[in-house]
């Protein structure tokens, strides 16, 4: 999963080590049982339980989520769900998955082909960021223009790297395994150093260096750059898929209206993020959903046309074909089976409609 988890205090060291560490899930404290619309008399339809594992803590990158529980979103769904939070250690959100301790899981493109490839039988049914955050962070007056600057310099990076981005900037930009350092979650080593870069979240590590530093970074977002996963993806396992479509067509099209609902008005969405992350200060997430809007993290890509969470069958060949090119996949995986396209791309007209 990610890394950029590793923030002042708890919010920076996280997004690459989701991506390919292990993360730790612990249950929410917010249900949309528990928020408004509550079921108040027998005559009520009964609400489906579902569980969504996120894949950190509570943040704004989750804030339509949390939008969709706040607002009465998903019981006007009729679903009634609980959000468990990811964080620092233990299962991985796969074995979360298909161990039963969720229904869906935030997941990412990447990572959905690689569960081909290992015969996971989980698909990816809608795509809420159009764009993964992942960045190289440089310093400033540093010489450091464009990525390609970066060649022959130090780079933290994590684990994941090496499966993911980096191969990419390997083949593009002339990049080598000598120039990578390992990356432990903590800035301190590129604030020493001013000729060395990091990986990051363009949603979080510039806003904990700025702080820490005293300088603003100058930042590289790689899904501006080839990189162009799919992020924030919401994974099921296919049984659930093949089983209960209807099911998972109200999950998608709530969680898709919270956060067209939450990109107007994201306070009912934050007061339950602060709720289940106390840690989380009101000026990083509003750092981090700015962050979001000004790069068309979420509305652009497929987005524009059919609506947030939207995919296509072009996009998802495009990406795989580039990383079978730097040598990531084989060229014969079957990678249509990580995803389907049945539960999305109506358009933004449809999410916004009542229920």
């Amino acid at each position: 999963m990610k890394t950029r988890y590793l923030a002042i205090g708890n919010h920076l060291n996280r997004r690459q080590f989701i991506q390919y560490a292990s993360l730790f899930l612990g249950s929410s404290i917010v249900s949309a049982c528990t928020q408004q619309k509550q079921t108040t008399t027998n005559t009520e339809k009964k609400l489906d339980k579902i569980s969504f594992g996120t894949n950190w803590l509570a943040q704004a990158e989750h804030g339509g989520f949390y939008q969709a529980i706040a607002t009465g979103i998903y019981q006007d769904y009729g679903l009634d769900v609980t959000i468990k939070m990811g964080g620092p250690q233990i299962p991985s959100g796969t074995q979360l998955l298909l161990g039963g301790a969720v229904d869906f899981f935030m997941g990412q493109g990447i990572d959905a082909i690689n569960a081909i490839a290992e015969g996971i039988p989980k698909i990816t049914v809608a795509a809420i960021f159009q764009k993964d955050p992942q960045c190289i962070i440089a310093h400033p007056n540093s010489g450091v223009k464009t990525l390609a600057d970066l060649k022959g310099k130090p780079i933290y990076v994590g684990a994941g790297a090496n499966v993911t981005y980096y191969p990419l900037l390997k083949a593009k930009y002339g990049f080598t395994d000598e120039q990578k350092r390992p990356y432990n979650f903590n800035p301190a080593p590129f604030l020493a150093d001013k000729t060395s870069a990091q990986q990051g979240y363009i949603t979080s590590e510039p806003f904990a260096i700025e702080k820490q530093g005293g300088f603003k970074p100058v930042v590289f977002l790689l899904a501006d750059d080839d990189y162009t996963t799919y992020a924030t993806t919401i994974e099921a396992k296919k049984e659930l898929v093949d089983k209960n479509p209807d099911l998972v067509q109200r999950f998608v099209d709530a969680s898709i209206k919270g956060w067209y609902s939450y990109l107007e008005n994201p306070e009912p969405g934050n007061k339950l993020i602060k709720k289940d992350n106390p840690e989380m200060s009101d000026e990083q997430i509003k750092y981090g959903l700015q962050k979001l809007q000004e790069y068309g993290v979420i509305l652009s890509g497929d987005a524009q046309k059919l609506g947030i969470g939207a995919m296509s069958q072009e996009r998802w060949q495009s990406f795989f074909a580039k990383m079978v090119k730097v040598g990531v996949f084989k060229p014969n995986l079957k990678y249509q089976d990580a995803f389907t396209l049945k539960f999305v791309n109506k358009g933004e007209a449809a999410y916004k409609k009542s229920v």
